[in-house]
Protein backbone atom coordinates (compact mmCIF):
# COMPACT_ATOMS: atom_id res chain seq x y z
CA UNK A 1 0.00 0.00 0.00
CA UNK A 2 3.02 2.16 0.91
CA UNK A 3 4.46 1.91 -2.68
CA UNK A 4 0.81 2.61 -4.14
CA UNK A 5 0.61 5.81 -2.44
CA UNK A 6 3.73 6.91 -3.31
CA UNK A 7 3.43 6.07 -6.68
CA UNK A 8 0.04 8.30 -7.46
CA UNK A 9 1.58 11.18 -7.53
CA UNK A 10 3.57 9.95 -10.72
CA UNK A 11 0.70 8.46 -12.01
CA UNK A 12 -1.60 11.24 -11.80
CA UNK A 13 1.23 13.07 -13.65
CA UNK A 14 1.24 10.87 -16.46
CA UNK A 15 -2.36 10.95 -16.99
CA UNK A 16 -2.14 14.60 -17.00
CA UNK A 17 0.85 14.92 -19.73
CA UNK A 18 -1.49 12.11 -21.21
CA UNK A 19 -4.33 14.19 -21.78
CA UNK A 20 -2.58 17.43 -22.68
CA UNK A 21 -0.89 15.60 -25.57
CA UNK A 22 -4.73 13.95 -26.79
CA UNK A 23 -5.93 17.86 -26.66
CA UNK A 24 -2.53 19.22 -28.81
CA UNK A 25 -3.08 16.17 -31.25
CA UNK A 26 -7.01 17.05 -31.52
CA UNK A 27 -6.18 21.01 -32.24
CA UNK A 28 -6.80 21.64 -35.95
CA UNK A 29 -3.32 22.39 -37.85
CA UNK A 30 -3.02 26.61 -39.12
CA UNK A 31 -1.97 26.69 -42.14
CA UNK A 32 0.39 29.38 -42.87
CA UNK A 33 1.98 30.80 -45.81
CA UNK A 34 5.10 33.45 -45.82
CA UNK A 35 5.52 36.21 -48.60
CA UNK A 36 8.90 36.35 -48.90
CA UNK A 37 11.34 36.89 -52.01
CA UNK A 38 12.39 40.36 -51.88
CA UNK A 39 12.47 42.99 -48.91
CA UNK A 40 14.39 45.46 -48.45
CA UNK A 41 16.47 43.66 -45.32
CA UNK A 42 17.75 39.68 -45.50
CA UNK A 43 14.59 37.87 -46.29
CA UNK A 44 16.96 34.87 -47.40
CA UNK A 45 18.33 34.63 -43.77
CA UNK A 46 14.97 35.08 -41.80
CA UNK A 47 12.09 33.47 -44.44
CA UNK A 48 13.91 29.90 -42.94
CA UNK A 49 14.04 31.25 -39.19
CA UNK A 50 10.24 32.06 -39.45
CA UNK A 51 9.62 28.86 -40.89
CA UNK A 52 11.65 27.10 -38.56
CA UNK A 53 10.03 28.87 -35.43
CA UNK A 54 6.37 28.69 -36.19
CA UNK A 55 7.37 24.98 -37.24
CA UNK A 56 8.99 23.71 -33.31
CA UNK A 57 6.36 26.32 -31.94
CA UNK A 58 2.97 24.93 -32.23
CA UNK A 59 0.11 23.32 -34.71
CA UNK A 60 1.31 25.64 -37.73
CA UNK A 61 2.10 24.04 -41.52
CA UNK A 62 4.26 26.43 -43.15
CA UNK A 63 4.52 26.97 -47.10
CA UNK A 64 6.66 29.97 -48.70
CA UNK A 65 6.08 32.00 -51.89
CA UNK A 66 8.69 33.97 -53.47
CA UNK A 67 6.04 35.33 -55.73
CA UNK A 68 3.20 36.87 -53.67
CA UNK A 69 2.30 38.86 -56.64
CA UNK A 70 1.79 35.74 -58.62
CA UNK A 71 -1.46 34.35 -56.04
CA UNK A 72 -4.30 34.09 -56.82
CA UNK A 73 -7.84 33.32 -54.62
CA UNK A 74 -7.28 29.28 -55.47
CA UNK A 75 -4.10 30.09 -54.26
CA UNK A 76 -4.51 31.95 -50.70
CA UNK A 77 -8.30 29.60 -49.96
CA UNK A 78 -5.26 26.86 -48.95
CA UNK A 79 -4.54 28.46 -46.08
CA UNK A 80 -5.73 30.52 -42.75
CA UNK A 81 -3.41 33.12 -42.39
CA UNK A 82 -0.44 35.14 -44.42
CA UNK A 83 2.82 36.20 -43.10
CA UNK A 84 4.41 38.91 -44.72
CA UNK A 85 8.37 38.83 -44.97
CA UNK A 86 8.25 40.46 -48.43
CA UNK A 87 7.96 44.61 -49.08
CA UNK A 88 8.10 46.82 -51.95
CA UNK A 89 10.05 49.34 -49.76
CA UNK A 90 13.16 50.92 -52.15
CA UNK A 91 14.16 50.24 -55.53
CA UNK A 92 13.07 46.18 -55.70
CA UNK A 93 11.78 44.27 -58.72
CA UNK A 94 8.01 44.05 -57.82
CA UNK A 95 6.49 47.36 -56.86
CA UNK A 96 2.49 46.41 -57.32
CA UNK A 97 0.64 43.49 -57.49
CA UNK A 98 -1.86 42.76 -59.90
CA UNK A 99 -5.86 43.27 -59.60
CA UNK A 100 -6.63 39.76 -59.16
CA UNK A 101 -4.93 39.70 -56.41
CA UNK A 102 -5.21 42.81 -54.55
CA UNK A 103 -8.91 41.43 -54.55
CA UNK A 104 -8.14 37.80 -53.71
CA UNK A 105 -5.88 39.42 -50.37
CA UNK A 106 -9.00 41.50 -49.43
CA UNK A 107 -11.56 38.88 -49.54
CA UNK A 108 -9.47 36.31 -48.17
CA UNK A 109 -9.14 38.71 -44.99
CA UNK A 110 -12.61 39.79 -45.18
CA UNK A 111 -14.01 36.42 -45.08
CA UNK A 112 -12.53 36.05 -41.52
CA UNK A 113 -8.99 35.12 -42.16
CA UNK A 114 -5.70 36.47 -41.07
CA UNK A 115 -2.65 38.45 -42.09
CA UNK A 116 0.64 39.03 -40.07
CA UNK A 117 3.29 41.26 -40.84
CA UNK A 118 7.09 41.41 -39.45
CA UNK A 119 9.09 44.24 -39.23
CA UNK A 120 9.03 45.98 -41.92
CA UNK A 121 6.88 43.24 -44.10
CA UNK A 122 4.16 45.73 -44.28
CA UNK A 123 6.16 49.01 -45.70
CA UNK A 124 3.77 48.91 -49.05
CA UNK A 125 1.74 49.86 -51.23
CA UNK A 126 1.71 53.52 -50.10
CA UNK A 127 -0.98 54.39 -52.51
CA UNK A 128 -3.72 51.33 -51.40
CA UNK A 129 -5.64 52.65 -47.86
CA UNK A 130 -7.27 49.74 -47.21
CA UNK A 131 -4.12 47.77 -47.68
CA UNK A 132 -2.76 50.81 -44.77
CA UNK A 133 -5.94 50.42 -42.80
CA UNK A 134 -5.33 46.47 -42.54
CA UNK A 135 -1.46 46.82 -41.23
CA UNK A 136 -2.26 49.56 -38.99
CA UNK A 137 1.19 51.32 -39.20
CA UNK A 138 4.40 51.13 -41.68
CA UNK A 139 8.04 52.76 -42.04
CA UNK A 140 7.53 56.36 -43.67
CA UNK A 141 10.18 57.91 -45.29
CA UNK A 142 10.67 61.41 -43.48
CA UNK A 143 9.38 60.82 -40.26
CA UNK A 144 10.18 57.07 -39.47
CA UNK A 145 14.00 56.50 -38.41
CA UNK A 146 15.72 53.82 -35.89
CA UNK A 147 19.12 54.05 -34.06
CA UNK A 148 21.39 51.04 -34.29
CA UNK A 149 20.46 47.87 -32.61
CA UNK A 150 20.80 47.85 -29.08
CA UNK A 151 18.97 46.08 -25.95
CA UNK A 152 15.92 47.11 -24.67
CA UNK A 153 12.67 46.21 -22.77
CA UNK A 154 9.81 45.29 -24.37
CA UNK A 155 6.82 45.96 -22.68
CA UNK A 156 3.51 45.11 -22.34
CA UNK A 157 1.01 47.99 -23.10
CA UNK A 158 -2.44 45.22 -23.10
CA UNK A 159 -1.81 41.92 -20.87
CA UNK A 160 -5.47 41.34 -21.38
CA UNK A 161 -5.58 40.45 -24.96
CA UNK A 162 -5.42 36.92 -26.37
CA UNK A 163 -1.74 37.37 -27.88
CA UNK A 164 -0.32 39.12 -25.03
CA UNK A 165 -2.60 37.23 -22.06
CA UNK A 166 -0.19 35.64 -19.71
CA UNK A 167 3.06 37.26 -20.88
CA UNK A 168 5.35 39.28 -18.99
CA UNK A 169 7.97 41.99 -20.03
CA UNK A 170 11.24 40.84 -21.81
CA UNK A 171 14.61 41.96 -22.87
CA UNK A 172 15.50 41.73 -26.94
CA UNK A 173 18.01 43.59 -29.09
CA UNK A 174 16.50 44.72 -32.25
CA UNK A 175 15.84 47.32 -34.23
CA UNK A 176 13.90 49.78 -32.47
CA UNK A 177 11.49 52.12 -34.55
CA UNK A 178 10.21 55.14 -33.87
CA UNK A 179 7.43 57.52 -35.18
CA UNK A 180 5.99 54.80 -37.17
CA UNK A 181 3.22 55.71 -39.25
CA UNK A 182 0.18 54.57 -37.21
CA UNK A 183 -3.47 54.26 -38.50
CA UNK A 184 -6.03 54.87 -35.78
CA UNK A 185 -7.57 51.69 -36.09
CA UNK A 186 -5.31 50.23 -34.21
CA UNK A 187 -4.99 48.14 -30.39
CA UNK A 188 -1.23 48.57 -29.54
CA UNK A 189 -0.22 45.27 -27.28
CA UNK A 190 3.29 46.10 -26.76
CA UNK A 191 5.71 48.99 -26.92
CA UNK A 192 9.12 49.79 -25.85
CA UNK A 193 11.28 53.14 -24.55
CA UNK A 194 13.06 54.71 -27.47
CA UNK A 195 16.15 56.16 -25.28
CA UNK A 196 17.84 58.85 -26.57
CA UNK A 197 21.31 58.06 -26.52
CA UNK A 198 20.20 55.15 -29.19
CA UNK A 199 19.39 58.13 -30.96
CA UNK A 200 15.46 57.78 -29.84
CA UNK A 201 12.62 60.33 -29.11
CA UNK A 202 12.96 59.83 -25.58
CA UNK A 203 8.77 58.05 -25.65
CA UNK A 204 7.81 54.88 -25.34
CA UNK A 205 7.20 53.79 -28.91
CA UNK A 206 4.44 50.75 -30.54
CA UNK A 207 5.96 47.99 -31.98
CA UNK A 208 3.35 45.28 -31.27
CA UNK A 209 -0.66 46.19 -32.62
CA UNK A 210 -3.05 44.58 -33.91
CA UNK A 211 -6.22 45.62 -36.30
CA UNK A 212 -9.67 44.20 -37.21
CA UNK A 213 -10.92 44.77 -40.70
CA UNK A 214 -14.13 42.96 -41.89
CA UNK A 215 -14.38 39.49 -40.60
CA UNK A 216 -10.64 39.43 -40.32
CA UNK A 217 -7.93 40.40 -38.44
CA UNK A 218 -4.11 41.35 -38.31
CA UNK A 219 -1.07 41.24 -35.97
CA UNK A 220 2.19 43.95 -36.77
CA UNK A 221 4.99 42.62 -35.37
CA UNK A 222 8.11 45.84 -35.60
CA UNK A 223 10.51 43.29 -34.28
CA UNK A 224 12.75 40.82 -36.19
CA UNK A 225 15.31 43.14 -38.04
CA UNK A 226 17.35 40.03 -38.65
CA UNK A 227 18.38 36.26 -37.70
CA UNK A 228 19.69 37.41 -34.19
CA UNK A 229 16.40 39.42 -33.11
CA UNK A 230 14.50 36.45 -33.92
CA UNK A 231 16.11 34.38 -31.56
CA UNK A 232 14.73 36.50 -28.82
CA UNK A 233 12.42 34.27 -27.09
CA UNK A 234 9.94 37.14 -26.40
CA UNK A 235 9.84 37.57 -30.30
CA UNK A 236 9.05 33.73 -31.07
CA UNK A 237 5.97 34.00 -28.38
CA UNK A 238 4.53 36.81 -29.84
CA UNK A 239 4.65 35.66 -33.23
CA UNK A 240 3.06 31.97 -32.50
CA UNK A 241 0.53 33.37 -30.62
CA UNK A 242 0.47 36.34 -32.98
CA UNK A 243 -0.31 34.40 -35.79
CA UNK A 244 -2.90 32.08 -33.68
CA UNK A 245 -5.14 34.80 -32.75
CA UNK A 246 -5.49 36.43 -36.45
CA UNK A 247 -5.73 32.82 -37.88
CA UNK A 248 -8.27 32.00 -35.32
CA UNK A 249 -9.62 35.16 -33.53
CA UNK A 250 -7.82 32.96 -30.07
CA UNK A 251 -5.07 31.77 -28.86
CA UNK A 252 -4.74 28.36 -26.43
CA UNK A 253 -3.14 29.03 -23.13
CA UNK A 254 -0.73 25.87 -23.41
CA UNK A 255 0.72 27.48 -26.53
CA UNK A 256 4.30 29.03 -26.66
Amino acid sequence: MKLLTLLKPLWLFLALMLGLNEVRAAEPIIHVLIFSGQNNHNWRATTPKLKAILESGGNFSVDVTEHPEQCDAATLKKYDVLLSNWNTFGKLTVTNWPPAMRTAFMDFVNSGKGFVSVHAGSSSFYDWPEYQQLVGGAWKIGQTGHGPPHEFTVKLADADHPITRGLTNFFTTDELWHRTALQTNIEILATAYSAPEWKGTGKDEPIAFTTKFGEGRCFNLLLGHDVKAMDAAGFQKLLCRGIEWAATGKVLADKK
